[in-house]
């Protein structure tokens, strides 16, 4: 097997490490707050998470593009700067997961990809205008999820300001099942994807018929071969059906004390500020949006009902994310290059 060939091999395998790795480290992304509110099990809401994060993983390719072809140039770009990307990227979200820090494995993957690509190829590589809409995503998702969440959550507060606590209990213990199942459907509709635009990246630097699966790029359109989808939808489904207990414990029971009312808010404000960009192909933290949410959510009752010391924290692990996982993926490419790793 030619050595492209075993590159392009080894970038499918880290991506499906990614992938999955990516499904238990943001698994409480989707089910935190439907595992505080006592809602559902830990096992049925893994369980569910995982179903539907592999169903919105195939519900669309607009983000794949984005993070394949819009991020950095694909023309330029070879399979051992992929397979440093991610390896720079699984090792980010590891040592965050260690930790039980929830941050961006979305951002941690884009910034690995254009460290990586910089250190070989230049800053001419980056292509500004998907960076930019990356950046946009980032300020975005928690800004509007904060924002949203505190305006839904006190929008409920004064439509149940009537109804008994005991009747509010029972009907949002059902209805947060229905909020947590599209907050997981989102999620993997928008980091679902993301893995499988790095993959079709590493393909379109191969450019030939990869094992008989069909070409991508090299002078055919740029596009998410099926079989990418599927194995990429799959990975994370398992990954998030196995669970990342430690951020769960942070997202779901550290930041504030949630009801299944506030859970149902939470997680219907992240679910549509994720849903949008998806739509809309914007790579965004599916982390940010949610705790953006719970700190909206959890701020209506007081500012002291949320436990700011442990969301500094998180802000704190957001913003190394990018400056941490564009050195390691410097780093790692320039290694690479100088012990032989290249096509």
């Amino acid at each position: 097997m030619e050595g492209a060939v075993v590159l392009v091999v080894l970038v499918v395998v880290l991506g499906v490490v990614f992938e999955y790795v990516n499904g238990f480290h943001d698994a409480a992304n989707a089910i935190a707050t439907v595992v505080a509110t006592r809602v559902l099990t830990p096992l049925q809401a893994v369980v569910m998470a995982g179903s539907l994060n592999l169903v919105g993983a195939l519900s669309g390719v607009a983000v794949a593009k984005t993070v394949g072809a819009g991020i950095v140039d694909s023309k330029i770009v070879t399979q051992d700067l992929v397979v440093a990307a991610l390896v720079a990227a699984i090792t980010w979200d590891l040592i965050t997961w260690w930790f039980g820090l929830p941050t961006s494995s979305s951002h941690a993957l884009i910034f690995s990809i254009i460290g990586a690509s910089v250190a070989i190829h230049g800053v001419g590589v980056v292509i500004f205008d998907g960076l930019g809409k990356t950046s946009f995503g980032i300020v975005y998702s928690p800004t509007l999820a904060l924002l949203v969440g505190y305006l839904f959550m006190l929008t409920l507060y004064w439509i149940l300001r009537n109804a008994s606590w005991g009747g509010v209990q029972r009907f949002f213990g059902k209805a947060q099942i229905l909020s947590s199942a599209y907050m997981a459907f989102s999620h993997g509709g928008n980091d679902g994807q993301k893995t499988m635009g790095v993959i079709a990246l590493a393909l379109a630097a191969y450019g030939g018929d990869f094992l008989g699966l069909g070409k991508v790029g090299q002078g055919t359109a740029f596009y998410i071969p099926d079989w990418v989808k599927v194995v990429c939808a799959i990975s994370i489904g398992i990954g998030t059906a196995t669970g990342g207990w430690r951020i769960i414990k942070t997202m779901g029971l550290r930041i504030t004390t949630l009801t299944p009312v506030q859970g149902f808010a939470a997680e219907t404000t992240a679910g549509t500020v994720i849903e949008i960009a998806t739509r809309f192909g914007i790579p965004i933290s599916t982390t940010h949006a949610i705790s953006g949410a719970i700190l909206g959510v959890g701020a209506t009752r007081r500012l002291s009902a949320v436990r700011w010391g442990i969301a500094g924290r998180i802000v704190t692990a957001w913003v190394l994310t990018i400056p941490g996982c564009f050195v390691m993926g410097y780093v790692i490419a320039v290694v690479f290059r100088a012990i032989g790793v290249h096509p």
